[in-house]
């Protein structure tokens, strides 16, 4: 059976969908929200995990989370609602969604700008008030070497909330669509991705230059480590946010709109029972619905030579 490929027609067309009609569209295959901006979009992510860690402490019960190294927008209002709200993380798992790693599959400096454990010390544990901080034997660091001991431990309970972002791919953590000319991947294949080590891909790596080294790719890590589309999606709740505007423009239009493709792993979430897409109206925006003239298939007619 032949994997569904996205066509440039229908990428032309969902991309040409305005942004007053992408909540409401008819053809829309996922729960979507939009917010105004970044502040906005992190509050709104704040609440979904101290919500979530709030009921199941009402209930006695633990709460299992797989969180990301961003959006950063939510960090803050999360340690504000958790010290002034004094919601106790003392129950709260934390499964960490994924790590760079640099060409040889080793673990970056702890100064590097992309150690994600580096920056998730600093900005989501660091603000919390220790009399309700997240007891570090709960907090599960995803390392070359941890691989086993993670499954291992994602596998004894079901996780209850999967937070995350989006490439420009649409990749979840760093569940890439896969690009080597010689080992392609199916459906089924993406979905059962389990934990692993991996190089990125090279539109991944130029991506990340332009957005973080003012296009400096050679300094962006070439490999990672990361949680797979399994594990992500094995929660009961999926969230995933964006509000960096133009490289996750496409991808959100062909989360929306798209059959499950492995082209665009975001799409797997209309497959779950409680997912849900937020983006920033920079994100939901794209350049073609707002240039109806634009044409790529020669209907407006050619100059002469």
């Amino acid at each position: 059976m032949m994997e569904y490929q996205i066509s440039k027609q229908e990428l032309f067309k969902w991309c040409q969908v305005p942004l007053s009609a992408l909540n409401t569209h008819p053809d829309k295959k996922v729960p979507f929200k939009l917010v105004k901006d970044s502040a906005e979009m992190g509050e709104v992510m704040a609440c979904e995990l101290a919500g979530e860690v709030k009921s199941r402490n009402e209930r006695n019960q633990p709460t299992r989370a797989i969180v990301p190294c961003g959006p950063k927008s939510w960090y803050a209002p999360f340690a504000r609602m958790v010290n002034s709200e004094k919601i106790s993380l003392k129950k709260l798992f934390v499964f960490h969604m994924d790590e760079c790693l640099d060409w040889q599959g080793k673990l970056l400096p702890k100064a590097h700008p992309y150690n994600f454990r580096t920056f998730m010390e600093q900005y989501f544990y660091g603000p919390i008030d220790p009399a309700y901080a997240v007891p570090e034997i709960q907090r599960f660091w995803l390392t070359p070497s941890k691989i086993d001991a993670v499954k291992k431990a994602i596998a004894e309970a079901p996780i209850d909330i999967t937070l995350g972002g989006w490439g420009q791919d649409g990749h979840i953590a760093y569940n890439q669509t896969r690009r080597h000319p010689f080992s392609k991947i199916t459906l089924d294949d993406l979905r059962n991705a389990s934990i692993r080590v991996q190089d990125n891909n090279l539109d991944t790596i130029i991506t990340l230059g332009q957005r973080s080294f003012g296009a400096a790719y050679q300094f962006v890590p070439p490999m990672s480590v990361t949680l797979g589309v399994k594990e992500c999606l094995s929660a009961k709740k999926v969230r995933v946010f964006s509000d960096t505007g133009a490289w996750k423009q496409t991808a959100l239009r062909v989360a929306l709109f798209s059959q499950p493709t492995v082209e665009y792993p975001l799409t797997l979430l209309q497959e779950h029972p409680d997912a849900c897409i937020t983006a920033t109206v920079e994100t939901a925006q794209h350049p073609i619905s707002e240039n109806p003239g634009w044409d790529f298939f020669g209907a407006s007619g050619y100059y002469e030579a």
